[in-house]
């Protein structure tokens, strides 16, 4: 939307836990000690939940002037959860923040937030002036804050949610829906023929399947056991018991847990585990 460019866009090395390593940020900033930066962090990435370390990369930043974004489409409401919070210990110093309501809040889709904690370099940013518009010139004009000028009332919905659950009802789907996915990833991870890629910290893991006709956790045929992966998939796709996703994890394909669904329940996540055993064991007759 910026028209920055790709070219301007640096991508940092993590470490094995999928954090922002503090010696690359350190690095990258004092190679261009003048120029205008936007350092953005991640609070639960869509593959593993990673959450960058905030109380150490954000003062880095703000040393050599850099703005520091939050990216929390996920991650953000763990804030919600006594249990999890820390996860976001030092992410309130950072610039800005954003985070989604239509994945963990189950409102309708495209409903997402912004928070800027400086008011008038948020306003700036987006603010339009045009002869032919009329502005408020007393209340809060919408579209001196946001990029769209007409929308529906995504607020409302947000409201409602909130206004419904309450303070301890959004902690109770967020520790909820993350115990759904932790045993999602550990139960069919533990089966035979399927590995534990990343065990769940939030609500996002990864499992990985192999071939049975393969030894590739030896490394022996890696390529058989991505090809198997995304079959296996596809076959609990078609059984309609649940819908995941592949993605790739360092160089492995895998199939990616993402528990968001207020409705989940332990009986779902037997159903599961259950549709995937079987499929599993369907493969190993035929071979």
């Amino acid at each position: 939307m910026l028209g920055l460019g790709e070219k301007h866009i640096t991508a940092l090395p993590i470490n094995t836990d999928g954090r922002l390593r503090e010696d690359a940020l350190v690095e990258a900033l004092q190679k261009s000690p003048s120029q205008p930066t936007i350092v953005i962090l991640q609070a639960g990435d869509l593959n593993i939940g990673a959450f960058d370390d905030f109380a150490k990369l954000i003062p880095i930043a703000k040393k050599h002037g850099a703005w520091v974004h939050v990216d929390g489409a996920f991650g953000l409401w763990c804030a919600a959860s006594p249990r999890l919070r820390h996860l976001l210990t030092g992410a309130d110093a950072a610039d800005s923040w954003t985070t989604d309501g239509h994945k963990w809040l189950n409102v309708p889709y495209d409903c997402g937030y912004a928070f800027v904690a400086d008011p008038e370099a948020h306003r700036a940013s987006l603010s339009h002036h045009a002869s032919y518009l009329t502005h408020a010139k007393e209340a809060r004009d919408q579209m001196d804050w946001n990029p769209e000028w007409s929308r529906r009332g995504r607020g409302f919905a947000t409201y409602a949610a909130l206004r419904q659950l309450g303070r301890l009802g959004v902690a109770d789907l967020i520790e909820r829906t993350c115990d759904h996915a932790h045993a999602l990833v550990t139960r069919i991870g533990s089966l035979e023929g399927a590995e534990v890629v990343w065990e769940p910290q939030i609500n996002q893991g990864l499992v990985r399947f192999h071939d049975p006709g393969q030894d590739s956790r030896q490394g022996s045929s890696a390529a058989d056991s991505d090809a198997f992966t995304d079959r296996v998939i596809a076959e609990i796709l078609s059984s309609g018991e649940a819908f995941f996703t592949g993605t790739t994890w360092h160089g492995r394909r895998a199939m990616r847990v993402s528990v968001c669904n207020w409705q989940t329940s332990p009986q779902d996540v037997d159903r599961v585990v259950a549709c995937v055993d079987r499929i599993l064991r369907a493969t190993r007759e035929k071979k």
